[in-house]
């Protein structure tokens, strides 16, 4: 895995609209299209079934829209997403429609976005043309609590997201939307939450998703730290939540490394993981100091089997150099990484900061 410089990426972003049922992702998306920064962006819309409805109350230009419907966009119907893409990057580059700036999918309420994310990565033609902008997931804050309970695409849609939006809070009380704002700190730790008042839906929503990575990584590993830290060392009276969704094995947790590493090591670490562990690694993030050039940073990112190739920033974004990783998780317990990071990427036990090893 060779590790090249990072370009200036003018790539197009497609963001990933995501939540469960009933969550308001099309009232969202309606919001957002009136903000006049995407004008040159196109909305795919995934229906499950065979009648399309959202067509009738999305407000976008016929250009504008593409509807899949027959299947779900995370399985059945990715080669559709795949050849949408493509066209509207055929059109836009033309001239048959406006410059295409952004792209907005958005899922139907029972989609997984971590294959949506994986066709981004794993396709050649996209990859050279699109870039993920982010995953933004929708959360009613009447049925939120219990949906997460019971259905484990909410609670996957919301631990991949990159940021969360909660709605129809105007219909709850200020004690059950903190408590919901609470379990979601908890399942999805390093994300930043916005509400939703009255319908309103903030219109920069999307801005900022992504737009430096190297920056994201230390940001969402600094958060895990701090929730792991507290979660191990309050007292006994201490009545948390863990930063681990239990009834769906679905978990977040970071790894801060002091030393350098040798890249050929590590990039073998990232093949064993991805081939052992990939269905369940649901998203994977890193900011890498190697030996061979530890003033500039590799970023990483991973989602289930499928890694993007490293790409070399021209300098650290924060002071703190050391190498952080990232990881949403199902099913996969901390331990059993710190144990293949040892054995397979020759890291030094010493050197993996104690507050990501506690037990969970």
């Amino acid at each position: 895995m060779s590790a090249p410089d990072l370009p200036s990426d003018t790539r197009v972003p497609v963001t990933v609209l995501t939540g469960f049922l009933g969550s308001g992702k099309t009232t969202v998306l309606n919001r957002l299209l009136r903000n006049p920064s995407l004008a040159g962006a196109a909305v795919i819309v995934n229906e499950f079934g065979a009648v399309g409805l959202d067509p009738l109350l999305i407000e976008a230009s016929e250009e504008q829209f593409t509807l899949l419907d027959n299947g779900c966009v995370c399985c059945t119907v990715r080669g559709d997403l795949v050849a949408t893409l493509k066209e509207l990057d055929r059109k836009s580059q033309a001239g048959e429609t406006p410059s295409l700036s952004q792209v907005i999918i958005e899922t139907t309420g029972l989609a997984d976005p971590a294959p949506i994310l994986h066709t981004l990565m794993a396709e050649a033609e996209l990859i050279a043309r699109f870039r993920i902008g982010g995953v933004v997931t929708t959360v009613d804050a009447v049925n939120g609590a219990a949906t997460l309970a019971r259905h484990p695409e909410a609670a996957k849609q919301v631990a991949v997201a990159d940021r969360l939006l909660i709605t129809k809070t105007d219909l709850v009380s200020a004690q059950a939307l903190g408590a919901l704002r609470h379990r979601l700190e908890h399942l999805a730790p390093a994300v930043e939450q916005t509400v939703a008042s009255n319908g309103e839906t903030d219109l920069e929503l999307l801005a900022g998703l992504s737009t430096d990575a190297g920056a994201d990584v230390t940001r969402i590993a600094a958060r895990l730290e701090s929730v792991a830290h507290h979660d191990h060392d309050c007292g006994p009276d201490c009545h948390h939540h863990d930063h681990h969704d239990a009834h769906h094995g679905i978990q977040s947790f970071s790894f801060v490394i002091d030393k350098p590493v040798e890249w050929d090591a590590f990039a073998r670490w990232l093949d064993y993981v991805a081939a052992l562990k990939g269905e369940d690694l649901l998203r994977f993030k890193g900011i890498v100091q190697v030996a061979e050039e530890p003033e500039r940073p590799l970023v990483l990112h991973g989602v289930q089997h499928v890694f993007h190739p490293p790409a070399r920033l021209d300098r650290w974004p924060t002071a703190d150099r050391r190498t952080r990783l990232v990881f949403i998780v199902r099913n996969i317990e901390r331990e059993t990484i710190a144990r293949t990071l040892v054995k397979f990427a020759a890291i030094d036990a010493a050197s993996i900061a104690p507050p990501v090893l506690a037990a969970a």
